[in-house]
């Protein structure tokens, strides 16, 4: 078995960071915590584990905050004591190769995408479930810490993985390998649109165009026909592909507030100090960035009891201008990955609706695999995936 994974040791995080930054071979050198190592198969550790051949694993932006020593040990979710080791890769299409013995929603041959990489109620026979995974949102599971049950071991980034049975769904055939690896950055961007469903006809701003802001895109089309989708890409080339999505119009390098001010008729109004403020500007505004400076501009280009949805993930302590949810009355909603979505009257799970959102043509992934390397050139994998504006990257693959 080769895998590629992590140990969560802050002292060499620490000392990684420093060091990366006037040598930055160094986040994927011998001094990292990342390692990749070649070991013995592991044996099915459970009755419900299953093993998976890993055929095509993508590259998350997630991934690349890990590796690079971006996350900072005081934010709240550091403190979880089953967070020891992480497998990178959990943007999957594999193939499972054995399961056991009371394994019952696949069986050997089947196509699969990982799902759900934390431990919850059913993946550690915790009963009864608490309230999140009675819901079906087991991403939420207020047991994820305990770590009862057999660890997964590998991930994407690996030739195989095993891992418990309630971590994995079974994709239509139709789909081919890229869409189902591409299923969980979908499931990401429809879960996040259905956290604040805009109505028809509302203006919405789309902040940033990596694979989740061009999913967050394509969601708000298929969920909310008629919404006007305005878009802010750093880079040309993601913005060519956004406008090939449909958005309405799509900006690079130009002023957030005065493009806010134009497209929706808010009065723009600055002060000293470098503070702006408008009065109106979009009904929501999905921030696909994640960053102190995206997160403040954000709540500041939404309109008064507007809403402002953080999509985009760091791992940082934030420091933001929070007066807009005060003097605005402005919502800010977080998503954190998929679940169980209420749509069209029925109950259904986010990766199922992506798939069928897929298969309907609603959503379209021909643009977004860019390059692919085998699994020994992952070093090579991880420099273009992180330098989108050299090698235009939108999603960088690791293949069998």
């Amino acid at each position: 078995m080769q895998t590629v994974y992590m140990d969560i040791n802050v002292p060499r995080l620490v000392a990684t960071k420093a060091l990366g930054r006037v040598w930055p071979p160094a986040y994927v050198s011998r001094v990292s915590p990342v390692r990749f190592v070649t070991q013995p198969d592991p044996v099915l550790p459970g009755p419900y584990s299953v093993r998976v051949r890993n055929r095509v694993s993508l590259i998350c932006g997630s991934d690349l905050h890990l590796l690079f020593a971006e996350a900072d040990p005081r934010i709240a979710i550091a403190a979880l004591p089953s967070v020891k080791r992480v497998y990178l890769g959990h943007e999957v299409c594999g193939e499972v190769t054995e399961v056991g013995s009371f394994v019952s929603r696949v069986q050997p041959g089947n196509r699969v995408a990982l799902q759900y990489t934390v431990p919850n109620c059913l993946t550690q026979a915790i009963q009864p479930s608490c309230p999140r995974c009675s819901e079906g949102q087991f991403h939420l599971c207020e047991n994820q810490a305990r770590d009862l049950g057999p660890s997964p071991v590998g991930g994407g980034w690996g030739d195989q993985m095993v891992v418990h049975e309630r971590q994995l769904y079974r994709p239509p055939q139709s789909l081919s390998d890229d869409e189902v690896a591409l299923l969980e950055p979908a499931a990401v961007g429809v879960h996040a649109v259905l956290r604040a469903l805009p109505r028809p006809g509302q203006r919405v701003l789309v902040v940033g165009c990596g694979i989740i802001g061009l999913m967050t895109i394509q969601a708000l089309l298929a969920l909310a026909p008629g919404t006007e989708v305005t878009v802010l890409a750093r880079h040309e080339f993601q913005a060519t592909i956004a406008r090939g999505l449909g958005a309405s119009e799509v900006y690079t390098g130009e002023d957030g507030y005065q493009i806010t001010a134009k497209t929706t008729g808010a009065n723009l109004y600055r002060g000293g100090f470098g503070s702006a403020m408008l009065l109106g500007g979009f009904d929501s505004v999905f921030d696909c960035v994640g960053s102190s400076r995206t997160l403040t501009e954000a709540l500041r280009w939404v309109r008064a009891d507007g809403t402002v949805v953080a999509v985009g993930i760091q791992y940082k302590m934030y420091k933001i201008d929070l007066s807009p949810l005060y003097f605005q009355e402005v919502r800010l909603i977080g998503t954190w990955g998929y679940g169980i979505e209420d749509w069209e009257g029925e109950h259904i799970d986010t990766f199922a609706l992506a798939a069928r959102l897929v298969e309907k043509k609603d959503l379209s992934f021909d643009r977004f695999i860019t390059h692919r390397f085998v699994l020994a050139d992952w070093r090579k994998a991880v420099t273009t995936a992180a330098d989108k504006r050299r090698y235009q990257s939108v999603k960088v693959a690791l293949c069998a």
